[in-house]
């Protein structure tokens, strides 16, 4: 079957099924798209009302829920610094949520009072106190998240696209979950730019990063932003695109401040941008390099549920389950077979576990780790509309949980099969 190829240049090379996709798009409107955090104690942050407040005692850190519309979460954190007047430091999420969705998720503030928060107007999202904590928000006390996806405007029948939802979700049922690739997002539908911006910085070339990141144009991005970037690609006057660049590109004119007035020094242009996003970056390529791997190990049909000797597990709900590499500075290649694999891409890459420590960036350095090759498909259930004849109206909705790190968006992919991946609202 073939694959966009979008898919393939962020490493999805592969589907994991045979049947046919019901094509239609996604967030057509934000609330297309919801998502709900859930903790390792079962809790959900609820995009709805929300719970009483459990406070009748202080802690160290503030628990909060947020819940954003269309917003990405470093900019929604950027704004509850900026409105708090804290240090962005402060804060600690869990993970970085779909900005083209409605999202609810925890926060912990340190050294905050509820009635602070509670007093305090934001512009583009709601910030819930909940209770306080000893522990501050991370992926440690996350469990995974719950979807609610609409998929509209699809061409099959109203029979057709059931049947072929329900055949996907039994092959990856047989299959005991589905390839854990990290989705689009994490690179970038519009501009898939991130993991080749992370490359870039791990092999030290700052300028051809800083380069990458504010003048590489895409196709798929607004013309305005497109030509400034082109321009900006031809020229690289940094003190002219500042006056160019579209006003809503704001970490691109963060870098471009900084470079009009010190031209030439590019690491210290990525210094100004938030922590959070440049780290984004090197995990970024490490995504890609997982994607690539997984890939090329479904292509040689080797096995995903179970390890062969020597390779990688790691434990989930109490279970080992077979894993592979993320790369960084403490974690190496795989055993075996799927070592090979890894090596040979990562010298054609001419990149190694070493790179991955940053010097003069630290905090984005990443010392690795393992990630599962499968994520099961959690209280799987559909809702289609019946009996419509014109596919503008023709939809599914589609509800299910995931583990955390997983993408809603890969389980659509197989569902879906889009030939466009951004017309599909990927």
């Amino acid at each position: 079957m073939k694959v966009p190829a979008l898919d393939k240049e962020i490493g999805m090379e592969v589907y994991a099924t045979e049947t046919e996709g019901i094509g239609g798009r996604i967030r057509q409107f934000p609330e297309d798209f919801k998502v709900e955090e859930i903790l390792n104690d079962g809790s959900r942050a609820q995009i709805g009302p929300q719970p009483p407040a459990k406070i009748d005692e202080r802690g160290r850190y503030l628990l909060c829920v947020l819940v954003k519309r269309n917003l990405d979460t470093i900019r929604a954190v950027q704004e509850i610094a900026r409105t708090l007047d804290i240090d962005p430091e402060r804060i600690q999420i869990a993970g970085i949520k779909d900005a083209r969705a409605v999202t609810a998720q925890h926060v912990t503030i340190s050294r905050m009072l509820p009635q602070e928060v509670g007093r305090t107007e934001f512009d583009r999202f709601r910030l819930y106190p909940i209770r306080f904590s000893s522990e501050k928000m991370s992926s440690s006390l996350l469990l995974g998240n719950h979807f609610k996806i609409t998929v509209r405007n699809i061409a099959s029948s109203s029979k057709s696209m059931q049947e072929r939802t329900e055949r996907v979700a039994k092959k990856l049922a047989s299959l005991s979950g589905c390839p854990n690739f990290f989705g689009h997002q994490r690179f970038g539908t519009i501009r898939s730019i991130t993991h080749l911006v992370g490359k870039q910085i791990l092999l030290g070339e700052w300028e051809k990063a800083a380069l990458t990141f504010l003048a590489k144009p895409s196709p798929f991005e607004h013309p305005e932003s497109r030509q400034a970037r082109e321009r900006l690609w031809n020229t690289q006057n940094y003190a002219e695109a500042l006056e160019s660049f579209p006003h809503r590109l704001t970490y691109e004119r963060q870098m471009l401040s900084h470079l009009a007035g010190r031209p030439g020094d590019f690491k210290g242009a990525f210094h100004r941008l938030p922590l959070k996003l440049c780290q984004l970056f090197v995990q970024a390529y490490q995504s890609y390099l997982f994607n690539t791997f997984l890939s090329h190990r479904i292509q040689k049909d080797l096995p995903l549920k179970e390890p062969k000797a020597g390779e990688y597990t790691v434990k989930v709900n109490g279970e080992d389950q077979f894993a592979l590499p993320l790369i960084g500075y403490h974690q190496s290649l795989s055993a075996d077979e799927q070592g090979e694999i890894e090596k040979k891409f990562l010298d054609m890459e001419g990149v190694g576990p070493e790179r991955f420590k940053v010097p003069g960036m630290e905090k984005i350095s990443s010392s690795g780790s393992l990630r599962s090759a499968l994520t099961p498909l959690i209280g799987f259930k559909m809702e289609s509309t019946q009996n419509s004849a014109s596919p503008e109206r023709r939809m599914i909705t589609l509800e299910f949980d995931l583990r955390k790190g997983s993408y809603a968006t890969v389980v659509l992919r197989e569902i879906m099969k889009p030939e466009d991946p951004v017309a599909a609202g990927f």
